[in-house]
């Protein structure tokens, strides 16, 4: 009985140092696991040396032991994140859409539009708003064209500038775009030569071109005309369309579209003719139109004048200028 109490005391003692030592070391990985080390703090045999131990120690106890159950389990590292504003962004799709940082990428495109050939340029401001700038040009020569008497030729002459702040509700493809058209020269020029004889109506009264006379002087008829297309600088603008000019993602082409108006003010109109203007075919009732006093000359510029009423009676019914337009724009990022 002695001996047998002998034995079990110390089969008990032994079990209890193998409990006590199980969770010494268990304890320890523990601890060891859920220390916070800044990796800049430690070194990269630091580290390798702590992850050895730990690993060791967790073998240590789970392998061929009752106690396995005590070995915690190491929570693997997360994955570094994307910054939004990293230019080259990997592991991102072309159509990954996310937020962008102001003023960290800019489109250059260009278009077709009413206002000519055009250049644009837009920045991101943030997710819902983007700037832009717009420059537009197209001088067309038409040359000299006969009609009904009449050599005519004609310039149209575009050239404007404007701004304007692109809003993307609900962060869309659709866009509201309202801006200032602040550079307007856009106007259409008109020359004429009247073949002589050549009749036409001003104001309901027939006239005639006269037939160069070196005696009297005579000069055919030759006539100018301005037409601007605006009256109002400088000028809202108001458009919606859809499709960014910036793209929020990695694509770096788009194809954006805009419909609007430009509140320009009604066209102006303005004419200036010189020469010799008759009453009748057989040209016997002729006068230079500079000649205040010459009733003939009185005639024709009324009629001018109150054609010249009528026409910009009929203008001032127009108070705006169509935009529409069709861009192609490279986009990319600047930080």
């Amino acid at each position: 009985m002695a001996f047998l109490s002998l034995y079990l005391s110390l089969y008990l003692r032994h079990q209890a140092e193998r409990v006590a030592l199980a969770l010494t070391v268990a304890l320890f990985v523990v601890v060891i696991s859920t220390i916070p080390v800044p990796a800049q703090s430690l070194g990269s045999s630091a580290v390798g040396v702590l992850s050895a131990s730990g690993a060791a120690a967790a073998a240590a106890v789970s392998e061929g032991s009752e106690y396995s159950f005590l070995a915690p389990s190491i929570p693997e590292a997360p994955k570094p994140a994307i910054s939004a504003g990293n230019p080259d962004r990997p592991n991102v799709a072309a159509s990954a859409v996310w937020h962008q940082v102001p003023f960290s990428r800019i489109g250059i495109g260009a278009d077709i539009s009413p206002l000519g050939i055009g250049i644009k340029g837009a920045i991101v401001l943030d997710d819902f708003f983007d700037a832009r700038v717009d420059a537009d040009y197209l001088n067309l020569q038409i040359n000299r064209i006969e009609i009904d008497g009449f050599d005519a030729s004609a310039n149209l002459h575009l050239a404007s500038a404007a701004v304007s702040l692109d809003w993307y509700p609900l962060d869309s493809i659709w866009r509201l775009s309202p801006g200032l058209l602040f550079y307007n020269a856009n106007q259409l020029k008109v020359a004429a030569d009247l073949n002589p004889g050549t009749s036409f109506t001003l104001s309901g009264q027939n006239y005639y071109s006269a037939t160069a006379n070196a005696a009297t002087g005579a000069t055919p008829l030759v006539g100018s005309g301005v037409l601007g297309l605006h009256t109002t600088r400088p000028a809202f603008t108001v458009a919606g369309g859809f499709g960014r000019f910036v793209p929020h993602s990695n694509r770096h082409w788009s194809f954006p579209t805009e419909f609007g108006v430009a509140f320009t003010g009604a066209p102006s109109a303005n004419v200036n003719v010189s020469g010799w203007a008759c009453l009748d075919k057989a040209q016997t009732q002729c006068s230079n139109i500079s000649d205040k006093s010459n009733p003939v000359s009185i005639d024709f510029n009324h009629s001018l004048q109150s054609s010249l009423t009528k026409w910009r009676r009929d203008l001032a019914k127009v108070q705006i200028y169509p935009l529409f337009s069709y861009s192609v724009v490279y986009s990319f990022n600047i930080r």
